[in-house]
């Protein structure tokens, strides 16, 4: 504001309309960087491996208040829904508190994409979908944002078969099925020196291969976030 306008010759109603204006533009600014923290604005971690040696996502980290184990890389798997189960956790598992930013994320679901590169490129557009982008993950640096995934369901979509038959054998590797998952995804940072959590359902199908075609299961593709195969 200029100097004529803070003066106090201004009549009382307008300097009161003119305090009143500039408290609301501080609280709109604070409510749109608090929203960049606790929503998902920009369109997660994985959780202690279990005994079987496949790392699921549980709920009682989160009630222990403890963070799961952002891990550098996935377990090689044969088993469809335990290598879905890994997917999942890596999708929405990250801490932007560590030296690992969003390409190391990314690099990490690439590297147990389709072996014959033909899904690749469409699974690199599809984790767009789910990372926050660049710029958004230094913004949420800044609160120290940490997200994970707590896992409810790993289940194959009703029409997983009725697809099948639409695109016919021939146009699927052997081995191809669908996965959905079901869960929580949790996020926590810093806001003005207090801590603050957020928690948001989420569902999703992702499309991989595993034997015959290869030993291990591949990732090939995503749906968007919030619209699973039915």
């Amino acid at each position: 504001w200029s100097s004529d306008v803070c003066s106090s010759d201004l009549p009382r109603p307008r300097r009161r309309f003119i305090v009143v204006c500039a408290a609301l533009a501080l609280l709109l600014a604070a409510f749109i960087t608090f929203n960049a923290l606790t929503h998902r604005g920009s369109r997660a971690a994985a959780s202690d491996q279990r005994q079987s040696g496949a790392p699921t996502a549980t709920g009682d980290a989160d009630r222990a208040g403890d963070r799961p184990v952002v891990r550098p890389h996935l377990t090689p798997s044969g088993d469809p829904r335990a290598f879905a189960r890994q997917v999942a956790e890596a999708l929405f598992g990250w801490d932007t508190t560590t030296l690992n930013g969003r390409a190391d994320q990314v690099d990490k679901l690439i590297a147990v994409a389709d072996p014959t590169g033909e899904s690749a490129p469409g699974l690199v557009s599809d984790l767009d979908n789910y990372f926050p982008a660049s710029t958004a993950w230094v913004e949420l640096a800044r609160y120290q944002t940490q997200q994970w995934l707590t896992i409810d369901s790993a289940t194959t979509p009703t029409r997983w078969a009725e697809a099948e038959q639409q695109v016919g054998l021939d146009g699927l590797m052997p081995g191809t099925t669908a996965v959905t998952i079901r869960g929580v995804r949790h996020r926590s940072g810093v806001w003005e020196g207090e801590p603050v959590t957020s928690t948001h359902e989420v569902a999703f199908t992702m499309f991989i291969v595993c034997a015959p075609s290869f030993p291990q299961c591949h990732l090939l593709r995503l749906s968007m976030p919030d619209k699973p195969l039915g």
